[in-house]
């Protein structure tokens, strides 16, 4: 069931009038309301509950409401680039970077990770589990071609969307023309419902390991991790405060004291902290000592090189006046 070009016609269409709707809302919260953050996010970190649990502690010790725009890492750029966010938290380093170069951005800090996984039916009818990411990834063009496996790309230009791409490229494909192959489907959705498109299809797909764990403990799939734990499937999160320059009307100040509060001691351990109880490991980790202290060498160096930008998280003419941050 390859994506027709009417059902990517709706997704464009629902995502211009979020954005418009959002402008609209945003404006209003800010001249009939007390203090508010609007945080325009990345899907794997609302959906999984974390953000939820965040807001609990924050509110309980701020007086400031906190919002969130739960999109993909492209539209959450977008809602921020329009001003209609004070803050992005997202996982595409490249868009990260393009976003601070066109001034929408400033003062990035990494504040967690944790690892894509490539997922699959139980029975693993390619049989990837225990390759490499190439190779696995390799075995499922040849599987598909020949009409024995199915892949489930996101292809909505999120963080994830944007990986997958990347690792197309690594394992030596080019996805514009695997996209249309007939075993590549796209589903122009969140992480949640591929994740159940896969598991209705008998299909492999790319997840973060977040969603994974919460819709796997739900029982919404019995979808198999494959292959993860690699360095090709890193994923690495950012805290963004947006430039007061390009739009003064937003909440500057309260964005930066939100950024610091994640990359606090206190923040990290709630970051690091979450899904332990329920999931029996935690479902992301905090990033901040092991970059400052090198707490774990060889995981702070993926990270560096990874996400950062000429050597640092956030080069010195975006941090706005904010070195604390990076002490």
């Amino acid at each position: 069931m390859k994506k027709i070009e009417t059902g990517m016609t709706v997704f464009l269409v629902a995502a211009v009038v979020s954005i418009t709707s959002v402008a609209g809302t945003f404006i209003y919260l800010k001249m009939f309301e007390g203090e508010t953050l609007m945080i325009s996010t990345t899907t794997s970190l609302y959906d999984t509950g974390l953000l939820d649990f965040i807001e609990d502690q924050y509110e309980a010790q701020h007086k400031i409401d906190l919002r969130f725009i739960s999109v993909g890492t492209g539209i959450a750029i977008l809602h921020a680039q329009r001003g209609d966010a004070d803050l992005i938290l997202v996982h595409d380093p490249s868009l990260e970077l393009s976003f601070l170069q066109g001034g929408y951005g400033v003062c990035r800090k990494i504040i967690a990770y944790n690892f894509f996984a490539i997922v699959g039916p139980e029975t693993d009818p390619v049989g990837i589990q225990g390759l490499s990411t190439v190779q696995a990834l390799t075995k499922i063009v040849e599987s598909g071609r020949n009409g024995t496996a199915k892949w489930i790309s996101r292809g909505d230009n999120s963080g994830t969307h944007a990986k997958e791409k990347s690792l197309w490229a690594i394992a030596g494909f080019s996805w514009q023309n695997i996209r249309n192959e007939a075993w590549f489907i796209e589903s122009g959705t969140g992480m949640g419902a591929t994740l159940q498109a896969a598991y209705n299809l008998d299909a492999y797909t790319l997840t973060d390991m977040g969603t994974y764990l919460a819709y796997f403990k739900k029982g919404l799939i019995t979808l198999k991790v494959l292959v993860g734990q690699e360095r090709d499937l890193l994923n690495v999160y950012s805290a963004m405060a947006v430039n007061k320059t390009m739009h003064p009307h937003t909440n500057f100040d309260g964005a930066i004291r939100f950024i610091k509060f994640l990359a606090s001691e206190e923040g990290q351990q709630i970051i690091s902290q979450y899904g332990q109880d329920e999931y029996e490991q935690s479902l992301f980790y905090g990033a901040v000592n092991i970059l400052k202290n090198n707490t774990d060498p060889t995981l702070a160096e993926w990270i560096r090189q990874y996400a950062f930008f000429n050597g640092s998280e956030c080069p010195p003419e975006y941090q706005d006046g904010h070195p604390e941050l990076y002490a």
